[in-house]
């Protein structure tokens, strides 16, 4: 059962940061276990079956980043990750659809839902859904931004791609977009409850999840 993280959580991410090296990992590597890897993966497990007992519907999958980097993909850096990731989704390609997610760092912690993957046609088919309907758009965006600790983030295209204004504006001229809440390492992540706070999260989302998954789908039937 997970009972939180601890402040040895961090103190081991950040050490790592520092020592970023096979022959330190090895030296340390039963400290990783009991301080980061045994209740991060605790905690994926019991989110990800607390979720799919509130939504059997979406028929999610889980996915738990190992702290190994792609040997292929290091580009300088040490061959292990300095935070942790896992990831909620309906889909079972690791880097496609919106998903729900949560990491874990040495100095924060994250968790919301995006559509980091999201095709140029996707998004296409996103900006044509909201011109359909604006007046729809505008609430369940107004819906969102009531859960005042999750911010809209992604890049945006340097020329506006429309002529909204006010919350539309936020959302409509994105490359890909998602929301986020961002904490110092701390408070909700040392509690044992942290599977219910993420879960009632990705609840306030569910709405804006459920839009960015019909134009994922609106995509697939066109391949």
């Amino acid at each position: 059962m997970f009972e939180g993280f601890t402040k040895k959580t961090s103190d081991f991410l950040w050490e790592l940061a520092f020592n970023n090296e096979r022959a330190w990992f090895l030296e340390h590597k039963e400290e990783f276990e009991q301080v980061l890897n045994t209740p991060f993966r605790l905690l994926a497990k019991e989110t990800y079956e607390l979720f799919t007992l509130r939504h059997p519907e979406l028929d999610c999958k889980l996915h738990i980043a190992r702290i190994y980097r792609d040997a292929r993909r290091l580009h300088g850096r040490g061959p292990y990750k300095d935070h942790l990731w896992f990831s909620i989704k309906k889909t079972s390609e690791l880097l496609e659809g919106p998903t729900f997610w949560f990491e874990i760092g040495a100095a924060d912690y994250s968790y919301g839902m995006g559509f980091y993957s999201a095709t140029s046609q996707q998004m296409e088919e996103y900006r044509r859904r909201i011109d359909a309907n604006p007046a729809a758009f505008e609430r369940l965006a107004l819906d969102v931004a009531r859960h005042s600790e999750f911010k809209i983030f992604g890049e945006e295209y340097k020329r506006p791609k429309g002529d909204y204004e006010g919350i539309i504006a936020q959302w409509y001229n994105r490359k890909r977009l998602g929301l986020e809440c961002c904490r110092d390492f701390g408070g909700d992540v040392l509690r044992a409850d942290l599977p219910e706070i993420l879960v009632d999260g990705f609840e306030k989302l569910m709405p804006m999840y459920e839009f960015f998954l019909s134009f994922y789908h609106s995509n697939e039937e066109h391949k």
